[in-house]
């Protein structure tokens, strides 16, 4: 094969998967495309040095070639520079007045329903020692190990162990007020709701959610997913105390989808600024992306934020050690969901109703 077609393949390879998720639709082979923009962005730059090997000066295709190459780069560059450190923080950092009783550490951690490895868990939690913390994918055999491990070092729990890979679990060192456990968009899919007071007296509201991906099998579309993050948002906007929405949400910060959701529901994202902390998938190096979030109200201020250690899991655990300046809030106070938005969020969500409906009908017509 000569070079230079080979090059060509290769950057128009790398223009095609920059333009797939431009594509407005929520099917899963879409979707798929919002995840490696870190990878894409990496891919597409390799391809404008490669095709400066080949590059002839006369010819004008090769201009119009290497000049669709940078702007896709510049594209992918755009939708992962904010979660670089050379962009402005959505969180800034405490000040040295802070009240210390605002603070707390929060983890959350898919532990993967398969893993047999409990103890790294365990392990990893009392070195992390979060205040509270969210553990997705847990059935009864994780529920018991974790109630067994650190289950003493947390009086306040809300345990709801499935073995359908959307068990969901909640630790707090804190008072919980308020709880519910809801299945906001599909009857085996749990999330949490529940005020949590701090050692200051101050109420948040924590959302804990694990929506569904979109998956060829079960769920070929994002609909479910993008619906449930849309009844969160709407309900952080609503909120009068501060909010903190986390879990894995089966979505990458960058993509259109999760964007939305920060600015429907008014929050910010803990990443940006600092740094991608990939937690998706840990046993790849190079294939890895954000799943699991961490989003919050303007009230709140960041002190630390990482990826835990390997427990044997799919996923790194996340967590951040936060603060609350209600005080200062107003200087990272997001700008208000427009109508439109709203109007867009609120379509989402009856889509998905309208689907499970027709799926109902379907699913009785077939009994």
């Amino acid at each position: 094969m000569k070079l230079k077609p080979f090059l060509q393949g290769f950057g128009i390879l790398a223009v095609v998967i920059t333009l797939i998720p431009l594509i407005a639709a929520d099917f899963w082979w879409i979707r798929m495309f919002d995840f490696p923009h870190i990878q894409l962005t990496l891919l597409t730059l390799t391809a404008i040095f490669a095709y400066f090997i080949r590059f002839e000066i006369k010819a004008w295709q090769d201009y119009i070639f290497m000049l669709v190459l940078v702007a896709c780069f510049t594209f992918q560059f755009a939708k992962v520079f904010p979660y670089t450190p050379l962009a402005t923080k959505d969180v800034n950092e405490p000040t040295a007045n802070v009240d210390e009783n605002t603070g707390f550490r929060l983890l959350t951690s898919n532990v993967l329903q398969k893993n047999k490895e409990t103890d790294l868990l365990v392990a990893e939690m009392k070195n992390l020692n979060p205040d509270i913390a969210v553990f997705t994918e847990t059935d009864a055999k994780w529920a018991a190990a974790i109630k067994e491990g650190i289950g003493s070092n947390y009086p306040y729990k809300v345990e709801v162990p499935l073995d359908n890979t959307y068990g969901m679990i909640l630790y707090s060192k804190f008072q919980l007020q308020n709880t519910q456990v809801r299945f906001m968009v599909d009857d085996s899919i749990p999330s949490i709701h529940t005020k949590i007071k701090l050692k200051s007296g101050d109420l948040v509201q924590l959302h804990a959610i694990h929506p569904t991906p979109p998956m060829p099998q079960h769920n070929p579309s994002s609909t479910d997913r993008d619906a449930e993050m849309m009844k969160t948002a709407l309900e952080a906007k609503n909120s009068e105390i501060p909010v903190i929405v986390i879990g894995d949400f089966n979505d990458v910060a960058w993509s259109s989808s999760t964007g939305m959701f920060q600015e429907v529901g008014e929050l910010l994202d803990v990443r940006k600024g600092r740094s991608f902390y990939n937690t998706f998938n840990a046993r790849s190096f190079i294939m890895r992306w954000s799943l699991d979030h961490i989003f919050v109200s303007e009230e709140f201020r960041v002190k630390k934020i990482n990826t835990g250690n390997d427990i044997q899991s799919d996923h790194f655990p996340y967590y951040a050690d936060l603060y609350i300046q209600k005080e200062l809030a107003q200087e990272q106070k997001p700008e208000p969901a427009s109508g439109e938005l709203i109007k867009k969020a609120k379509e989402q969500i009856a889509d998905e109703k309208e689907e499970n409906a027709e799926k109902g009908q379907n699913g009785s017509s077939n009994k």
